[in-house]
């Protein structure tokens, strides 16, 4: 089984009501350079994913054991609207829960992301003049994280994979060179 992609964006503010809201990807805005690629996230590339989501979770820096909310239990929400992947999710009274209020209050946390696989025909990638680009088109959601640190925080992509990935980009640039 292959290891979930991960991205991140940077909009994230928490309420007086313990709910973080923001967005985990935004639409049509394109990567920093990715080793080699940029990226795009495509209007609709969650809408199949959000209609059978109630496994999507909520975590803290991509750790399992710091669950904020779960799509199932009613504690997180998503949606994507023409910005792109929003969410709000309730916050726990934990000690990380109340923890990451804090943070994300006082601006230390600011960060979100998403932890992803692309299915069969949901990416394309295409040679440009500026470089190689892959638009994700049709993404399978396990979940949204809020990050500390996140490595790109005024676009929608960061955290990855990075030997699958390659695996990708080495199999796109194959292709790539034989259309010429």
């Amino acid at each position: 089984m292959d290891t979930p992609e991960r991205r991140v964006a940077a909009e994230l503010r928490a309420s007086q009501s313990g709910r973080l809201e923001g967005y985990a990807a935004v639409f049509g805005v394109s990567s920093h350079d990715l080793g080699g690629f940029r990226e795009i996230v495509r209007s609709g590339a969650f809408a199949r994913s959000l209609k059978s989501s109630g496994h999507v979770r909520a975590l803290y820096d991509h750790d399992g054991r710091s669950v904020l909310g779960r799509v199932g239990a009613g504690t997180l929400r998503l949606a994507e609207d023409t910005r792109g992947l929003h969410f709000e999710i309730d916050l726990p009274p934990t000690t990380v829960g109340k923890d990451l209020a804090v943070l994300v209050e006082r601006g230390d946390v600011a960060g979100a992301s998403f932890a992803f696989r692309v299915p069969p025909n949901g990416d394309e990638w295409r040679n440009t003049d500026s470089g190689i680009v892959r638009e994700l088109l049709d993404v399978d959601l396990h979940e949204i994280t809020v990050t500390a640190d996140p490595a790109y925080p005024d676009t929608t992509v960061a955290k990855r994979h990075i030997p699958l990935l390659h695996r990708r980009l080495a199999l796109a640039l194959r292709y790539l060179e034989t259309c010429r």
